[in-house]
């Protein structure tokens, strides 16, 4: 496997990872020639192909390896790509004049490339969704094989009579030399009798397929061959199943394909309809872009480049150089005008008629059919797909997001709307909710608007959060005046004049940026009926604290702050996928997400080799310009952001031990807010105090005997927003999940990302007030309820009781 010769095998890395592969891969080539021993790359991921046959093809023309040609690849047939693939194979032994070895499988991921298909919110799969299309699949490519001999050598891996009989058919026909034009192969443990005796009788090889290492190690590797070959659909499975028959068990691939009314499973939507039957009427998934494919990665980078120099001077460092004359020019009120759409307001008279305007703006909005309003928010949806390019150069430029981050940000802003608006509709139905109650009467409940919503957005969210707490506002039926974090109002702009341009009227929806004077005003105003809040806990306090001195109605406070958010890792976890996790957690998005990881807890069994690979997989980390898909880490917000970051850590040195850092480059450092992950081990969590948020993991050990004392001092923070856990003990799992007192639970995978609809989020506690967003309980949060009981009999009788008959 191309993955086990480098940490970093993917294609974001592709311009250090294919020659350094490479290079091994032929030193390893080159020893296998040696000793006249066939070499095979094994295929991976789908995302992988491409690098992989870059790096096959730089070794078979290696002339060092003149006169060998056992050495080659396998190919998936369950891969929609198989066939040309196999044509370029062909060409490639053509160009370099060198037989190349095949091994032919059906394909060892597939519901892992579904799942990936599914969350990245591609178009389509790359793979086949139905058995019997790759089953159909395999014989095309096996065809293709055997008729190019000359060229190729095919290693047919399969433990499917048909296929196996199929090939012998094709073989006899060609009258090709068993053991010379090719071979089968099976797995250890696997399909024995029946390839014993096709060697018994007709004197045909077959390789066994083994693997070799420590039980720990192919603990995964077996797991996963129990899974394919148990599957219903598996013939391992059904030739042991005494009522499957012969007919059924060798049926022609093609014979159950010319039967079905479509080509793709009915139960496997495409990621698009994945969530079409989410009650009550369903949505459209938000569209992905998969930044693996070169011409996705290219097309993406043609469109940002018309509008990152529009976005130039950003007063946050991004893909260029940090200019601070320039950050303080653009934070001129006379440059605002422009851009934001709106006066930083100057003074309480700005702000006062913004409310005005609003509280005029009401009583039509929420009298506004809740279908009309629905169809808005999807608009919004719509354009915010159709503008993405320019909305991930802003988000590049102004927020310092990484590729990958700005492009999940845009889909949770789309997400957002679209769920908002499926949920809205029935929600706020203009004739409300029927309730139970006595014959001869009608009661209803329905929902309503509550007049202005203050909604103030964070930094570090500054379209997702931003789009969210608007759209759940303005579907409940309120006008909006947003406060957009004071360090991304460009983002803000721009998402409000999308808004504008669905159809969201100008006095609905006003954007108002500035300062935390602003907000402060805002919440103050005494015609402000709810605030919508993300950010800082102690910045929440102080928004509870100036809405319960206010005068008159009492109204909603909707806070979503930060986190000391744990994980906690268990001896039975897996260590590669812990690290993977612990990655991306704690280092994704400079670590300036309130979910991310801050303490890491790992049972002291297995500390001492999880840190070793923490260590290591930090050293691969790369801190870059947000703007180039190979980095990793971006920069964090401002200035003061990174000054407390470095405070942090220099008071670490004091008691902690160092883990590992990873270095930014000097010239980097001086372009911008650059600041370079660290990991520190602690002896126990009494160093940590508030929340640090960036990019600094802090990590303990612990003792089984001492877990519950573990989780206490984890409770007794006085947080309560993500929690992680990596165990495979299903009892452990429900245990700490239970334990722990937290909004959001993330058992043996990453801790950040959620996503609207399926993982609602929000956290208890210090770390918010409920609900949660992108949830069913969101939306009535902001709305007032009304309930109206009618006496139906009052007009004369009960009509519909005496109607009844018999």
């Amino acid at each position: 496997k191309l993955s086990a010769l480098h940490p970093r095998y993917e294609y974001a890395q592709a311009e250090r990872c294919v020659p350094e592969i490479t290079a091994k891969l032929l030193d390893l080539a080159q020893e296998a020639a040696k000793h006249n021993i066939a070499f095979t790359v094994d295929a991976e991921e789908v995302d992988r192909l491409e690098m992989s046959l870059d790096i096959i093809e730089g070794v078979l023309k290696d002339k060092s390896l003149a006169g060998w040609d056992r050495f080659g690849l396998a190919v998936q047939a369950y891969q929609k790509r198989a066939l040309p693939l196999i044509d370029h194979l062909i060409g490639l032994s053509q160009t370099y004049q060198k037989r190349i070895q095949i091994r032919l499988v059906k394909g060892a991921y597939w519901d892992t490339e579904i799942k990936r298909a599914q969350v990245m919110g591609v178009k389509d799969y790359p793979v086949f969704t139905r058995k019997a299309n790759t089953d159909l699949s395999y014989l095309a490519c096996a065809h293709k094989l055997l008729s190019n001999t000359h060229a190729v050598f095919p290693m047919l891996a399969t433990h499917n009579a048909h296929s196996i009989a199929a090939v012998l058919d094709m073989a006899g026909e060609r009258s090709l030399t068993f053991g010379k034009d090719f071979e089968f192969q099976r797995l250890f443990g696997m399909g024995q009798g029946m390839f014993d005796m096709l060697m018994k009788e007709h004197d045909i090889p077959v390789s066994v397929y083994a693997p070799v290492g420590p039980h720990s190690d192919l603990l995964p590797y077996l797991v996963r061959r129990l899974l394919e070959n148990g599957a219903n659909t598996s013939f391992v499975n059904r030739v042991l199943d005494p009522d499957a028959t012969v007919e059924d068990l060798v049926a022609d691939p093609v014979g159950k394909i010319r039967i079905r009314s479509e080509a793709k499973h009915p139960r496997i939507r495409l990621p698009k309809d994945i969530f079409i039957d989410e009650a009550p009427a369903g949505r459209i998934n938000s569209m992905g872009l998969d930044l693996s494919d070169p011409a996705s990665v290219d097309a993406l980078t043609r469109g940002m480049d018309r509008f990152l120099g529009v976005y130039e001077a950003c007063p946050v460092i991004s893909g260029r150089s940090y200019d601070d004359s320039a950050s303080q020019e653009i934070k001129n009120p006379a440059d605002f005008e422009d851009a934001v759409g709106t006066m930083w307001p100057a003074n309480r008279g700005v702000i006062n008629k913004a409310v005005r305007k609003a509280n005029e703006a009401f009583i039509a909005w929420s009298g506004t059919d809740a279908n009309i309003r629905a169809d808005a928010l999807e608009r919004v949806a719509d354009l915010y797909e159709a503008n993405l390019d320019e909305l991930m150069a802003i988000l590049v430029r102004e927020a310092g997001k990484t590729l990958p981050d700005a492009l999940a940000e845009i889909r949770e802003a789309v997400d957002f709307c679209r769920y908002y608006a499926n949920h809205g509709r029935e929600a706020f139905k203009h004739d409300g909710h029927v309730l139970p109650g006595v014959t001869g009467e009608s009661n209803r409940l329905s929902l309503h608007g509550r007049g202005v919503f203050v909604c103030i957005s964070p930094w570090n969210f500054p379209l997702a959060i931003f789009t969210g707490q608007i759209t759940a506002a303005l579907m409940a039926g309120n006008t909006v005046i947003a406060k957009p974090a004071e360090q991304t109002p460009l983002i803000a702009a721009r998402a409000a004049a999308l808004m504008h341009e669905a159809g969201i009227p100008q006095d609905v929806l006003n954007v108002m940026p500035g300062d935390g004077l602003v907000g402060a005003a805002l919440v103050a105003h005494s015609d402000v009926a709810g605030v919508a809040f993300t950010g800082s806990t102690e910045a929440a306090h102080e928004i509870n604290r100036t809405l319960a001195e206010k005068r008159g109605p009492i109204v909603p406070l909707i806070a979503e702050t930060g986190g000391q958010n744990a994980m906690i890792v268990d001896s039975s976890a897996l260590p590669e996928q812990v690290i993977d996790d612990v990655i991306l957690s704690a280092f994704g998005s400079a670590g300036q997400r309130c979910s991310a990881l801050r303490i890491l807890c790992i049972q002291d069994d297995v500390a001492d080799k999880m840190i070793r690979m923490l260590k290591g997989a930090m050293e691969e980390l790369r801190v870059g310009r947000p703007c180039f898909l190979s980095s990793d880490v971006g920069p964090v917000i401002d200035e003061s952001a990174k000054a407390m970051l470095v405070r942090h850590r220099e008071a670490l040195k004091g008691f902690a031990k160092l883990i590992h850092e990873v270095p930014v480059d000097d010239a980097l450092a001086q372009s911008g807010h650059f600041f370079g992950p660290c990991a520190y081990e602690l002896e126990d969590l009494k160093g940590i105090k508030g929340e640090v948020f960036g990019p600094i993991l802090h990590v303990v050990r612990y003792k089984k005997s001492d877990l519950d004392e573990l989780l206490d001092e984890i409770n007794d923070l006085g947080y309560g927003l993500t929690l992680g856990v990596h165990s495979r003990i299903d009892e452990f799992q429900d245990y700490i999940v239970n334990r722990v007192r937290a909004g959001n639970s993330y058992v043996n995978r990453s801790m950040t990302g959620a996503i609207v609809g399926s993982q609602p989020f929000g956290g208890q506690r210090l770390s918010g007030t409920g609900p949660k967003a992108g949830g069913p309980h969101y939306l009535p949060r902001f709305a007032t309820e009304r309930v109206v009981s009618i006496d139906t009999t009052a007009t004369g009788g009960n009509a519909s009781l005496v109607s009844l008959g018999e």
